[in-house]
């Protein structure tokens, strides 16, 4: 369970602190390193806001590679899944390699079962409000964790990179020495460093790149994140005003009481599409159940 939950949430808040370049993270005692640009960054807060309130909305296409090394050429494994958004999480449903469902039976089974978990929220069923009461607390975390990196580190910007048509700024995030982590999560911010991309004209980070610079002591101490554990993760407009994840990289070694973990992933996200909140998501997987051809393969998934 150990990289299927805390890896992951470590990973994310590290994301959320290079999208938080947003708040110039430099206190009023510091020198500010680079230009200062206030209104920039406010509106890069606003925009990951933005885009984590969107993941509600939107489904997507995932196409997750596993390698027992991070320069195997070839993945050991690939798997592919439609993901869903639950109202209370995201529901995800294998796909074949070639973006096909391998059992038509058994896809139909999970979208009726997804289905029939949304009914229960849009009928305000007793049996979700747990499941809705951790989820938000969930969220809750997530935007906090945005706001805690107010002054986990400090900014320097050290030029601009072109990316397709778009320029972008490119800054070094080092820890502020002056930052004291407040919880579990934040007291990984200070064994980090990295850089983050920003595109300047909308107001979004566009890339982050991250590395453990000391081990890290996770479960009660009773495992940990090695140094030299590396993360990255691109952001693109996949609709007019919305950047959304693309891709993203985990390097992560480490131990979990006396046995060693590698995860060494890969993922790849296409195919936004607006589902909407559970009564309109409802209704979009009713329809899809009645009218869709199940065996048909999704556009765009066969060669993620």
């Amino acid at each position: 369970m150990l990289n299927r939950t805390f890896i992951p949430l470590a990973l994310l808040s590290l994301a959320f602190a290079a999208d938080a370049a947003a708040q110039s993270a430099v206190p009023d005692t510091t020198p500010t390193i680079g230009p200062a640009k206030p209104e920039l960054f406010k509106r890069i807060i606003a925009n990951q806001k933005k885009g984590e309130a969107a993941l509600d909305l939107y489904e997507r296409i995932e196409r997750v590679e596993t390698r027992k090394n991070p320069n195997d050429p070839t993945p050991s494994t690939v798997k592919i899944s439609r993901v869903i958004p639950s109202g209370t999480g995201m529901v995800r449903i294998a796909l074949g390699p070639d973006g096909k469902p391998n059992d038509s039976a058994a896809y139909r089974a999970d979208l009726e079962s997804l289905a029939r978990a949304l009914a229960l929220l849009v009928n305000d069923n007793r049996s979700q409000r747990e499941a809705l009461e951790k989820y938000a607390k969930k969220k809750k975390d997530r935007n906090e964790l945005i706001d805690a990196t107010h002054n986990a580190f400090l900014f320097t910007l050290v030029g601009n990179e072109q990316r397709g048509e778009r320029m972008l700024s490119k800054y070094k995030m080092d820890p502020n020495p002056a930052f004291k982590p407040t919880t579990r999560f934040t007291s990984i911010f200070p064994k980090v460093r990295g850089l983050v991309w920003i595109d300047d004209a909308s107001g979004e980070a566009a890339r982050i790149e991250g590395d453990v610079t000391e081990d890290i002591s996770i479960g009660l101490f009773l495992g940990k994140i090695y140094k030299g554990s590396h993360f990255m993760q691109e952001r693109y407009e996949f609709v007019p005003g919305l950047w959304l994840v693309s891709f993203s990289q985990y390097d992560f070694d480490g131990r979990k009481f006396f046995s060693g973990f590698s995860v060494h992933e890969r993922t790849f996200y296409s195919n936004y599409r607006y589902i909407g909140p559970p009564k309109e998501a409802l209704a979009a997987i009713r329809q899809e159940l009645e009218h869709a051809e199940l065996d048909k393969p999704l556009a765009g998934t066969a060669d993620q």
